[in-house]
């Protein structure tokens, strides 16, 4: 990997509710990091944590700043100390600054504005679809994201959305500067011939499909539907089991509803080898990405690239990105393990080709092409080449 060059750009990336056990985010923030080293530039990325410290990663210089934990998040923590990160701001004097959280980091957009620094707001969830899964009203839900979505427009010079589905929720209010850049998959990391019949055995637990949930357990992302998609598949004869990778603030509750329920499924917490999930993914016969507010879906994605189709929610962006790779599903247990049945049905090695197919059009050196697009930095012919 090449470090930056003389005429590289110093792009500030600032995040909250990044922990070691993040899912999506961390693994965006991380791969765009390196292909934005890759192609010259300077990347500094700034997140919170229990201590400060600075580092050199492969992704660039990572400055982590104390934080507190975000109560009932299970572990998230948030830059709040203003200004300290302000000064920090100053002190690195960014050309491009890049901030991954629409609300307590949007003060970020006017000191760029004041600063002269041209800045975007990466989106990653729906506004409106997070208060949802809240319990707001969606009516409410609407006009506060509404409002949010449109300061957030006015503090930066460009919002970044990874899907159309993302993208409406800001153009209804008539917001202009919206631009789209999809995320990626690595398609070594995860591909279909990691598929273990040993390791499926082994999860199996004497059933006969296995199907995988990859989610953060915390209410917005709704895990516990693959529970009661788990409960409606099997009352239709399937003898399905259940693994879950990923951990929160709703596991303890899932882990009891399971033995309560003489469900099959297992939770592995957070899996942090991305080798054994990759192998996971490829071992499952369908996973299930229940979050409604999804913009994306990492996850599914790098299902997909294992050849493991994927059942979403149908209020999510995820149709979108998974296509023809599996069907979408109302919000319900029944509507899921419908959709589940409807998956199986087709033929083991046609759904595994086409869920990989699916993933073969999301590449992360065309991800940070188009992050840089946003950015209004052009690229140099072979720039985003990663080398091992």
């Amino acid at each position: 990997m090449t470090g930056p060059g003389r005429d590289g750009l110093r792009i500030v990336r600032l995040a909250n509710f990044v922990t070691p056990a993040s899912g999506g985010l961390r693994t965006a923030l991380d791969e765009l990091g390196r292909r934005y080293l890759a192609a010259g530039h300077e990347p500094v990325l700034i997140v919170p944590g229990a201590a400060p410290s600075d580092v050199h990663t492969a992704q660039g210089r990572v400055v982590t700043l104390p934080g507190p934990v975000l109560p009932g998040s299970g572990g998230y923590r948030v830059l709040v100390n203003r200004g300290r990160l302000r000064g920090l701001l100053e002190e690195l004097r960014p050309d491009r600054l890049e901030v991954s959280d629409r609300t307590t980091l949007r003060w970020t957009g006017e000191w760029a504005r004041r600063a002269r620094v041209p800045a975007v707001m990466v989106s990653h969830e729906t506004a409106d679809g997070v208060l949802r899964t809240w319990g707001v009203p969606p009516a409410v839900a609407g006009r506060a994201a509404d409002r949010l979505n449109t300061r957030s427009a006015h503090a930066y010079a460009r919002i970044v959305c990874t899907t159309e589905r993302a993208e409406r929720e800001f153009v209804r209010t008539g917001v202009r500067n919206v631009v789209r850049a999809p995320l990626g998959v690595d398609l070594e990391r995860f591909r279909p011939e990691l598929r273990s019949t040993a390791l499926r055995a082994r999860h199996l637990r004497a059933q006969d499909v296995l199907l995988m949930l990859g989610s953060r357990l915390s209410v917005e992302k709704r895990p516990g539907r693959a529970l009661d998609a788990l409960a409606a598949l099997r009352d239709t004869g399937v003898r399905a089991a259940l693994v879950v990778a990923g951990d929160g603030p709703l596991r303890a509750k899932l882990e009891r509803r399971a033995r309560v329920e003489r469900l099959p499924a297992e939770f592995l917490g957070h899996v942090r080898d991305r080798a054994h999930l990759a192998r996971l993914l490829a071992s499952a016969d369908a996973c299930v990405a229940p979050g409604p507010a999804e913009t994306f879906g990492l996850s599914a994605l790098e299902a997909l690239a294992c050849g493991t189709p994927v059942v979403a929610s149908a209020a999510s962006a995820l149709p979108e990105v998974i296509g023809p790779a599996g069907p979408a599903a109302a919000d319900t247990g029944r509507a899921f393990a419908a959709a589940l049945r409807e998956l199986l049905d087709r033929p083991e090695q046609e759904r595994r080709a086409t869920a990989r197919a699916r993933a073969a059009h999301f590449g992360w050196d065309r991800s940070a092409a188009a992050f840089l697009a946003a950015h209004d930095i052009p690229q140099r012919h072979g720039a985003l080449e990663v080398r091992p």
